[in-house]
């Protein structure tokens, strides 16, 4: 069950100000972070959760097929997307980041994280041109917060950000390429999460 945020009491669903804070990563690698980016994150959440193909995927583990711990939504760039909001964020972003980026971002795939027990393990996004080229994936989170944590590919420690509520996150640079990249599980009551993941075309 989702425990609204105390900071989004019923407000439409909306985009403010794109004006994110850079974090310096290292190895050619940043996080952008816009807290709050969406308003009525709540209200979006819902939207999602009720209208949302969901889906639920196994995957080969070593000897075993396991249920993945999440379910999935993915839309192509000429989907239509299940809330107007979502098309306006896509803009937003590939104007934003343009200069940077060189092109528009066009793919949206989503994961709803049920509870704390739902995760995705260490990760880079290398499928495709971004195994050897920069890019970035910009991520925004409605329901309740959880950690992304990221850490150096070849080694080092691991940082974490909590994101949750309408904030936006954007890894660029190398990030996908020389860092790794998880939502670990939470222990305690956790309420449930939608992650809304834009991506170029060509990137999985």
């Amino acid at each position: 069950m989702l425990q609204g945020s105390l900071f989004d009491t019923g407000e439409e669903v909306g985009l403010g100000p794109l004006r994110p804070r850079r974090v310096t990563l290292g190895l050619g690698a940043w996080l952008d972070l816009a807290p709050g980016w969406l308003s009525g994150a709540d209200e979006l959440y819902d939207a999602l959760r009720a209208d949302v193909p969901w889906r639920a995927e196994r995957r080969q583990m070593y000897e075993r097929v396991v249920d993945v711990p999440r379910l999935t939504c993915f839309y192509d760039g000429h989907e239509p997307l299940p809330h107007p909001v979502l098309a306006e964020a896509r803009g937003a972003l590939s104007a934003h980041y343009r200069a940077e980026l060189g092109e528009p971002f066009v793919t949206l795939g989503m994961c709803l994280y049920r509870d704390g027990a739902d995760s995705v393990a260490w990760h880079g996004d290398r499928i495709g041109r971004s195994r050897d080229q920069d890019t970035m994936i910009a991520i925004i989170s409605v329901g309740s917060a959880r950690d992304l944590a990221l850490r150096p590919r070849d080694g080092g420690p691991s940082r974490r950000f909590s994101v949750g509520h309408g904030d936006l996150a954007v890894m660029g640079g190398s990030c996908q390429r020389t860092w790794d990249h998880a939502i670990p599980k939470a222990t305690g009551a956790t309420g449930p999460r939608i992650s809304i993941q834009y991506r170029v075309d060509g990137v999985r």
